[in-house]
C-alpha cells in the first residue's frame, strides 16, 4: 500500500515550536516510527508552506496512491484550493490535526478540507498519524 503524507506550513518545526501542543519529537522521527510500525506500506513524505505547492503535491499523488494523510496546517482553515484539490482526486485523504483544533481559537474550527476527505483525526497528537495509517489500511480490506 503506497501512502503519501503531506504536511502544511510550519510543520517543519514540529519538535521546536510550541511543544505544549506539537510535542517534543521532530515528524522525521515520527515518520521513522510509523514505517517501523506498517512495513507493509511505502509510506512517502513531503512538507511545504507553500500553497501550491501543497496543491501540485495533492495532484500528483492522488491519483497514484492508495491513500493520502493531510495536515494541511493553517491553510485547512484559509484554503478554499485545497478543498478543491482534495475534491478532485480519486485517493483517499484523511485529514489529520495533531492539536484539538476545535478547542482553540474559532476561525479553527472551519475546515475546507473536511467535506471531501474520507475522514479526520483531530487532537490525538502525532498519533494521530499512526491512526490515519490504519484508516486507511483498514479502508482497503474493506
Amino acid at each position: 500500500m503506497k501512502i503519501q503524507i503531506i504536511n502544511g506550513p510550519n510543520l517543519n518545526l514540529t519538535g521546536i515550536r510550541e511543544k505544549e501542543i506539537y510535542g517534543n519529537e521532530t515528524f522525521e522521527h515520527l515518520l521513522e516510527q510509523l514505517r517501523r510500525l506498517f512495513p507493509e506500506c511505502t509510506i512517502d513524505y513531503f512538507q511545504s508552506n507553500i500553497e501550491g505547492e501543497i496543491i501540485n503535491k495533492l495532484h500528483e499523488t492522488g491519483f497514484s496512491y492508495d491513500g493520502i494523510i493531510l495536515n494541511a496546517g493553517g491553510y485547512t482553515h484559509t484554503s478554499v484550493a485545497i478543498g478543491d484539490a482534495v475534491k478532485a482526486i480519486s485517493a483517499p485523504v484523511v485529514e489529520v490535526h495533531i492539536s484539538n483544533v476545535f478547542a482553540r481559537e474559532p476561525y479553527r474550527h472551519v475546515s475546507y478540507v473536511a467535506p471531501f476527505a474520507f475522514g479526520s483525526v483531530i487532537g490525538f497528537g502525532p498519533d494521530g498519524y499512526r491512526l490515519a495509517v490504519l484508516s486507511l489500511i483498514k479502508s482497503k480490506k474493506m
